[in-house]
């Protein structure tokens, strides 16, 4: 994980469209798909449009985003759409639309009808298109600031089936959204990411693309994708992206650089760079402003000047065509991406202690995933294929318990039926153990939502806060400490309980955490989902320093999520943590010997 370089995938996987700029060909992704289709059936939804026509839109991107076969490749090489569950002959043929133009007509004419501000409505916590809906024809509600407005009124509460609380949620909700600066979870960035690195691959003249600013360095959320190009004199890479069907306005564009907002509401800024000057720009626009300003410190004692075109004695450059070389100039090694936060990792590399971080092939299995039996979408044999195609050796099953009433979680003897069905699949799986768990409650008292004797049969028991969230410091503290305290207790999952942009963390005292887990032989949870991705970094880190293992876990719901592991690799590398530092890097024999502790 070196640069990590979004690399294009080979052509014959992707459908191709038009390309403006150049006439060569553009991707689109299974998911790039149903996102269309769930834009439509929102404004469907805001428009009180028929409701079986809104679930047919919704059935269809779900069925999309759970069929591993590229759909786009599929259509590209002449095959026709492969039969599917709720897609009819209408549906497919705006799927081969969207496929081949990244949108489809019907797109753009329903934009047309609904104010663009109810689209910004949509990204409060809490509201879903109905609800959308019923503010914008009952009061007139368009945008967040007349919500915010109606809200503060005591409008909102007149509404049947709103109510005070509702109303005092919704505008904490929206003077959240009002007053922070919109940021992208990861997984919404890195589909467009890998499409417009893919595509601006393809370019006449183009030799390297890469990202860089936030993304690169795998911050929790993105403000904005930055994408630089090295390319020869004359490329068209501009005018390739400026003429993206997915761009909405272009925003500025020069002859090196240029920004677009796409219909999504990303921002992109591209920059082109001349060959010579590729590593400069890389590590400039790569960050972060506390890393590069230490950077050019050293260069200033070292009597050099640096800067986003190269390291200068005086006139001479003497580095700049690559980040190896940028860096060996100030007589630094080379500094992973992630750890470039003004945190360290100069003293650390002039010490020669810089960590050799985890990677995603470093990982044997997966302690936290979800079937059919509380709130997943698949049974246990299809979620232990996939995760033996991703890769790994073994993988916990760790359902629901039942005092989380949405989930439809598991009771004592639910649980004893799965813990023999899982004895039985293992007999028959070849080359993946199915580990026995259970996502427990951890109750407002610190009690645990199972009985000792069921919880004592399972491989192991991770603890999870899902409700009480607001309760004060000590109090959940002590909470969480007597919940670690429990003999079968394994791993604490999600431990500050955040959900990005949606819901803070939990007040605790995360060091006492930090400190009874190392005391106990507990492990925390670094749960890779993108709305999550929790641990943070710098607690990730205070753990390693603690000796306290991180289980870096998908929280797997379906299939496709194993995928999303890297979003959990990339804040662990943010958290300095190495394989060793992680509980499911080791051979399955050494995790027993390390759960029957």
């Amino acid at each position: 994980m070196r640069h990590l370089r979004l690399r294009h995938p080979s052509a014959d996987r992707r459908q191709l469209r038009p390309d403006l700029a150049t006439g060569r060909a553009m991707s689109v992704s299974n998911a790039e798909i149903a996102a269309v289709l769930e834009e439509i059936a929102d404004i469907l939804e805001l428009e009180e449009a028929n409701p079986f026509r809104i679930r047919a839109y919704r059935n269809a991107a779900r069925t999309l985003q759970a069929f591993a076969p590229d759909i786009a490749g599929l259509l590209a090489s002449g095959q026709a759409l492969p039969k599917l569950p709720g897609i009819g002959e209408d549906l497919a043929g705006k799927i081969g639309e969207i496929a081949s133009t990244g949108s489809c007509a019907i797109l753009q004419r329903l934009r047309g009808e609904v104010p663009a501000g109810l689209r910004e409505l949509l990204k409060v916590s809490t509201l879903g298109p109905r609800r959308v809906a019923r503010l914008w024809h009952e009061l007139g509600i368009q945008t967040p600031a007349e919500l915010q407005q109606a809200a503060r009124a005591g409008r909102i509460r007149q509404l049947h089936g709103f109510g005070e609380q509702t109303e005092e949620r919704l505008l904490q909700a929206v003077e959240l959204l009002l007053h922070t600066p919109q940021r992208w979870l990861l997984n919404r960035v890195a589909p467009i990411a890998e499409r417009l690195v893919a595509e601006l691959g393809k370019v006449p003249g183009v030799i390297e693309v890469a990202t860089a600013g936030s993304f690169r360095r795998c911050r929790d959320t993105v403000g904005d994708l930055d994408i630089l190009v090295s390319a020869r004199r004359g490329s068209p890479a501009i005018q390739r992206l400026t003429g993206d069907t997915e761009v909405g306005r272009v925003l500025a564009a020069g002859t090196t650089r240029a920004s677009v907002l796409l219909h999504s509401g990303l921002q992109v800024d591209l920059r082109l760079l001349a060959p010579p000057s590729w590593g400069a720009g890389l590590l400039y626009l790569t960050g972060s402003k506390a890393h590069n300003i230490a950077l050019r410190r050293m260069a200033q004692g070292r009597g050099l000047k640096i800067s986003e075109y190269g390291v200068y004695r005086g006139k001479q450059r003497i580095a700049g065509d690559s980040e190896e070389a940028m860096y060996q100039a100030l007589g630094l090694p080379w500094i992973a991406p992630e750890l470039r936060e003004g945190r360290g990792e100069i003293e650390a590399a002039l010490a020669g202690t810089l960590p050799t971080l985890v990677e995603l092939g470093d990982l044997r299995g997966d302690l936290h995933a979800h079937t059919r039996a509380s709130d997943g979408r698949n049974t246990l044999e299809e979620m232990a294929t996939a995760a033996q195609s991703a890769g790994l050796e073994y993988l916990a099953i760790t359902d629901h318990s039942h005092r989380l009433a949405i989930t439809h979680g598991l009771d004592a003897d639910g649980l004893a039926r799965q813990i023999e069905q899982i004895d039985a699949l293992n007999e028959q799986l070849v080359g993946i153990t199915l580990l026995k768990g259970i996502e427990v409650d951890i109750l407002e008292d610190g009690s645990l939502d199972l009985p000792d004797a069921i919880l004592g049969r399972l491989d192991l028991v991770v603890g999870a806060v899902h409700s009480a969230f607001n309760l004060a410091k000590e109090q959940q503290t002590r909470r969480l400490l007597r919940a670690m305290e429990h003999r079968h207790f394994s791993i604490l999952a999600h431990p500050s309980g955040r959900l990005l942009g949606e819901r803070p963390p939990i007040n605790c005292d995360f060091t006492a955490l930090i400190a009874a887990a190392r005391q106990r032989g507990c492990a925390l949870e670094l749960n890779a989902q993108a709305e999550r991705l929790d641990l943070d970094d710098l607690h990730c880190r205070e753990a390693r320093d603690a000796g306290v293992p991180i289980a870096i876990s998908s929280d797997a719901h379906r299939t496709l999520d194993f995928a999303g592991l890297r979003f959990g690799i990339g804040q662990a590398r943010r958290g300095w943590l190495e394989a060793k530092d992680v509980l499911n890097t080791r051979p399955l024999a050494e995790l027993r010997r390390w759960l029957k502790r």
